[in-house]
């Protein structure tokens, strides 16, 4: 074990981590970077050991909406690029920037421990092929993501059929010639009835609320691509918002989707044409929420029931930092209490990367706040005044960056934000920090 001197820890080498490697290689801050996998990507690497990815699986943003503002993405990769093109992606902003070289790579982090009071430093465990390590850092920056361990609820009664979560899933001839359920239509339950419905016997989508649906293109563009050059209040952007997709998607209830019971942004849309394409079609039941399985019989809460013989539990993801305590994370709630989502009230050693979502956000957008960070931290070091204002800001407390939305109370939206608010924010502080003077 050695001394912490001024490297920090990073862990993860996914999109928010390799943002967050540049951005420190870039500022002359040391660092060392820990990846579970053998090479960077993260989730998007379908080979990688906590991948939640499968064959049919796509960004449900535009490339050009997501993209990382100085390493855009090749002219011929597709408006929606594939796992596979957003693994090679990632390849190749990790050798351009000469990334690698600050990974241990089949880096499996088991405990991150602090030495002292805030500011004093972590020990980092972890274990590889040669066995156990640890070592002493300076500071600790948390990107291993927010979508690896599985959300799976519990059901009354037993199932005799086949049970599987959406990050067991990968081909879509896991379907063949199976009844298949799908439990939540979140937006890789959608995408994955989509397959079941084309390779299995049969496939019925269970919700439990209903949701706004968002057609993947507008006038021939990426819809995502359309408006943003007025700012509209909220109000009156769910209004056109509201209008554009009564145009374009219809009415869902019309082929027996739930109505949402709540307003327009307050929940994640499901970006999918071809669910409500397939509902249509009488190819899709929509059934409702789940009362109990009986062997191969699924019992509905409207009183129906229908037998399967697979059921893919598409439920989502709770948010897990397995290798430090939660106490350490200011946890309140369902998600770490963090200023502007990524950096500890009290503590200037300890960020949290990544832990943001928001609609049309883009990976440009989680590149800002992994530079607010890094900017902080070399402003502390050099005596900032604008680093010691953000420091006394965060300390006082704070609310969400949430604007005027009310976002459901559900834990996958513990951490979401109003992209307007949360980037003039992050963009503010970025600002104070790149022209400020520092004292020393």
């Amino acid at each position: 074990m050695t001394g912490t001197g001024e490297r920090l820890a990073l862990i993860g080498a996914g999109p928010m981590g390799l943002a967050a490697a540049k951005l420190l290689s870039e500022n002359g801050i040391a660092f060392q970077g820990f990846e579970l996998h053998s090479g960077v990507g993260g989730l998007w690497d379908i080979d990688g050991p906590l991948s939640t990815m499968y064959d049919s699986a796509h960004l449900i943003s535009s490339r050009k909406m997501t993209e990382f503002a100085d390493f855009p993405m090749r002219d011929t990769a597709a408006e929606y690029p594939s796992h596979r093109e957003m693994k090679q992606y990632f390849s190749a902003f990790a050798e351009k920037f000469d990334l690698n070289r600050h990974y241990r790579f089949g880096a499996r982090v088991q405990s991150c421990v602090p030495l002292g009071g805030p500011g004093g430093g972590w020990r980092v465990t972890w274990q590889d092929a040669q066995g156990e390590h640890a070592e002493e850092f300076s500071g600790l920056l948390i990107a291993n993501g927010t979508l690896s361990t599985p959300n799976l609820p519990e059901f009354k009664g037993d199932f005799s059929g086949e049970l599987i979560h959406s990050s067991q899933y990968r081909a879509a001839s896991q379907f063949d010639n199976k009844r298949v359920l799908v439990i939540g239509a979140g937006n890789s339950g959608c995408d994955i009835a989509v397959d079941a419905i084309h390779h299995g016997v049969s496939c019925d989508l269970s919700m439990r609320r209903g949701y706004y649906f968002v057609p993947k293109y507008v006038f021939g563009k990426p819809a995502d691509t359309l408006g943003g050059a007025i700012k509209l209040p909220m109000a009156l952007k769910r209004i056109v918002d509201g209008t554009i997709l009564k145009w374009f998607v219809g009415d869902p209830q019309k082929y027996g989707f739930p109505k949402p019971d709540y307003k327009l942004y307050e929940s994640h849309p499901v970006v999918n044409s071809l669910v409500l394409y397939h509902a249509g079609h009488g190819d899709l039941t929509v059934r409702p929420d789940i009362d109990r399985f009986d062997e191969q019989t699924v019992h509905f809460k409207d009183g129906t029931s229908a037998d399967y013989d697979m059921i893919l539990a598409a439920t989502g993801y709770r948010l897990d930092y397995p290798f430090i305590d939660n106490a350490h994370l200011n946890w309140q709630g369902d998600a770490p209490h963090l200023y502007l989502n990524c950096m500890h009230p009290e503590r200037d050693d300890l960020f949290v990367l990544g832990m943001v979502e928001a609609s049309g956000l883009g990976w440009q957008g989680r590149n800002e706040q992994a530079e607010m960070v890094v900017r902080y931290i070399k402003g502390l070091r050099q005596g900032s005044r604008a680093a010691r204002t953000l420091q006394d800001t965060k300390a006082r407390g704070f609310t969400r960056a949430t604007g005027s939305v009310r976002y459901i109370d559900l834990p996958r939206m513990a951490y979401y934000v109003d992209k307007a608010t949360y980037r003039k924010a992050v963009t503010g502080w970025i600002a104070k920090l790149a022209g400020d003077r520092h004292d020393g």
